[in-house]
């Protein structure tokens, strides 16, 4: 992977993964077909690259300008984050997990929020899409908030040389028995995913919630679009192992009515805008940075 460095200052490969994915979740809320987010990877990881040189440069303008942050907000967000994880105990072992002390959070907390300081005051004052604008990138854009055919489905996967170290018989044979449970002797599907599953998705019962065409490897997609609701599958292999997959619920492809998408639409071109702000600002920073490129 290129090296980078920003005024001496080496840009992580976890950063950059970070914001890609970060791109990927954005392009995927706000109607970009699965199809269409791989096909623009490539562009979308140099997108990531330049950002994470961009944040980088943000970071160090912020901690220049060293806008006040009250011990009052830090508290509120620690507060806000406790709850979120489910109380004091669980906040203290996330914070253990990281290896962080409260006083290293909090410090992390304000740097987060003099970045947010920072991006507000670069686009302040953004003017917001008329109406018109609107209804325009509706009609220019109608076919990327089309909904794509859905499924709502949970899986049991078994990995060979996983956890349990199975060769790929033995790991079949697992697999077969527990589909066996389900079908000849009323297991209860998501208990046996919870009990068995290789998946993270197993905390859930098995569940994958609702999921598009395509998202999945080629093996389960068809798999799981040419079932019926309600429906267990045979054994499934792919590059991740053996699954059974029952099927919850399915959502036909529809047109999108412009009143179902006009907000999101809205958040989008506000979010474009903001961001052309953000880049030209950026740009700034960026011609009077040491930026290497190994």
């Amino acid at each position: 992977m290129q090296k980078i460095t920003v005024n001496g200052q080496v840009i992580s490969p976890e950063a950059i993964q970070f914001d890609l994915e970060r791109l990927i979740r954005f392009h995927a809320e706000h109607g970009m077909p699965q199809e269409q987010i791989r096909a623009q990877l490539p562009e979308l990881q140099q997108q990531a690259v330049e950002q994470a040189i961009g944040e980088r440069l943000l970071l160090d303008e912020s901690r220049k300008l060293d806008f006040p942050i009250a011990e009052q907000e830090i508290d509120e967000e620690v507060e806000r984050i406790t709850a979120q994880l489910g109380g004091q105990e669980a906040f203290e072992r996330a914070l253990a997990a990281r290896k962080t002390s409260l006083a290293t959070f909090r410090e992390q907390l304000k740097t987060g929020k003099r970045m947010e300081k920072l991006v507000a005051k670069i686009t302040e004052n953004t003017p917001a899409p008329t109406e018109v604008e609107i209804a325009q990138h509706f009609r220019d854009h109608k076919q990327e908030y089309t909904k794509s055919e859905e499924a709502l489905a949970s899986h049991i996967l078994i990995t060979p040389d996983g956890t349990e170290q199975l060769s790929k018989d033995e790991a079949r044979e697992k697999i077969s028995s527990i589909r066996q449970k389900i079908i000849c002797e009323g297991a209860d599907f998501s208990d046996m995913a919870e009990k068995h599953s290789a998946c993270p998705s197993a905390e859930q019962g098995g569940s994958l919630g609702w999921f598009g065409r395509g998202a999945m490897v080629p093996e389960f997609d068809k798999a799981v679009f040419s079932m019926q609701d309600g429906e267990i599958s045979d054994i499934i292999e792919t590059q991740f192992g053996y699954h059974i997959i029952k099927k919850l619920g399915h959502k036909d492809a529809a047109e999108p009515q412009f009143d179902e998408v006009r907000e999101q639409i809205r958040d989008f071109l506000l979010h474009e805008r903001r961001g052309e702000r953000l880049s030209a600002y950026v740009e700034e920073l960026k011609a009077k940075a040491d930026i290497v490129r190994e």
